[in-house]
Formats: structure tokens, sequence, C-alpha cells
């Protein structure tokens, strides 16, 4: 099975110093560097299902932000599906979001004024898609996240679990080769995020849509076929 993501020597530190993370206002001897990710590497193949888990800080969330062009890193190579994420510029990066990969949130980011309908239609209409087409794919999308019936209820009518169900919907709504989940049931009682996962393995298993979960959650994270552990910057793969 070829690989998806190829990640290579990744590495990404932050500083110590004023809010926009520089260290260049501290006096010398005081500028110190938080190094989150250190020379991290990775292989994800075309379907896989992969669970990053480790505390709080210790870097699984911005190796997130890293694969899907959210954040810059200092040094190493992004390759996913045969694209160079890193060394793609702003408008690039948007473009190629927007086609290849979807996202999932621990609090959805459903935009408060729209339906259901109509978040899941959203990135079809900023590809381009017209209204009718996009409406008619989210309504698809929208059954196979068994929520049909709320298709025109707004995030504030919808229950958690129903909200993240849109937010899976949405992730998919442009067929992605990978979804990069951070902490997708983290905001979800135990039996709705048991769901949640149920829903991302059915569509993993029915459109080969690769996952990549980051997750505190040791249960969700013991499900998926493949675990890696963050520690002291780097990935360490191993069972939960």
């Amino acid at each position: 099975m070829s690989n998806l993501v190829v990640v290579t020597n990744l590495s990404r530190s932050f500083g110590d110093g004023d809010v926009n993370g520089s260290v260049d206002s501290l006096p010398e001897g005081k500028k110190r560097r938080l190094q989150v990710l250190d020379q991290v590497s990775l292989t994800v193949a075309k379907g896989d299902m992969v669970a990053i888990i480790g505390s709080s800080g210790s870097g699984k969330s911005t190796l997130l932000h890293c694969l899907g062009g959210l954040d810059t890193p200092d040094s190493g190579e992004i390759f996913v599906a045969g694209e160079n994420v890193v060394t793609m510029n702003a408008n690039q990066k948007a473009h190629w979001r927007n086609q290849s990969i979807g996202f999932v949130y621990q609090f959805h980011h459903l935009l408060a004024e729209f339906t259901a309908l109509e978040n899941v239609a959203m990135p079809l209409l900023i590809a381009g898609v017209s209204k009718a087409k996009a409406a008619v794919h989210a309504k698809d999308l929208l059954s196979r996240v068994g929520l049909t019936a709320r298709a025109e209820h707004l995030p504030s009518q919808l229950s958690g679990g129903e909200r993240q169900r849109v937010a899976i919907a949405r992730a998919l709504a442009n067929e992605p080769k990978l979804v990069l989940a951070d902490e997708p049931t983290g905001n979800l009682d135990e039996e709705t995020a048991g769901l949640i996962y149920e829903l991302m393995l059915e569509l993993n298993q029915e459109l080969g849509t690769a996952f990549i979960v980051v997750t505190h959650d040791h249960a969700l994270a013991a499900k998926l076929p493949r675990q890696l552990v963050m520690q002291q910057g780097k990935l360490v793969e191993g069972r939960i």
C-alpha cells in the first residue's frame, strides 16, 4: 500500500517571549525556545487510521496543524498525496486544503447562522460547485451520517453529537484523501464518543478516507488500528 503522508525530520519550536512568540525582544541569556516537535518523521498509508496520543502540550496538535498547512515548521518536509506542503504559499495552501484535506475539531466550528445542510455544502461552494449540486451532495453526506431529518436545523438546534456528525460530513464534502481530527470526541460523553468513532470507521471502510486522529482519549485511540505516542517532541509507535 503506497504512502499518502510522508513527514521527514519535522521540527517546530516556539519562543518564550512576546505575544507573537518572538524571543528577539528578550535580553541575552533570557532567550528560550520550547522545542515542540523534534525531528519528527511519519508515514501514513492510503486509507490508514492513525491515533496520536500524548499529554497536553506535547505537540500533537502542532503536528496536525503542520500537516494541514495551518502552521509552518522550522525545518523538515511534509508531503501529502505527493504535494509538498511546506513550500506552498498561503493561497496554494488554502486551495490545497479545500481540495484535499478535511478537518474535524473538538469544537465543531460550524457556522452558527447556517443550517446543517448549508454548513456541509460550504466547502463545495468555496470550490466553485454550483449551489444546486452542492446541496445534492450535502444531503447525501448528511444521510451517510444519519442526519437527513436535521438538514434544515441550525447548529444551536442540534445536540453535541449531531453537531460533530455535521462537522464530519463537512470534512468529507470534497472527498478528501485525508481527514485530520483534533480531539473529535473531546467534548462528548462516552456513548456519543463511541458513536463518532463508529462513524469514522464506517466512512474509512466505505470511502477509503485516511484519518489521523489526535486525542487524549486512550479508549478511542486503542480502537484505531495504529497508535503513536507523542513524547518530548518525538513520535513513538506502540499499542495503547
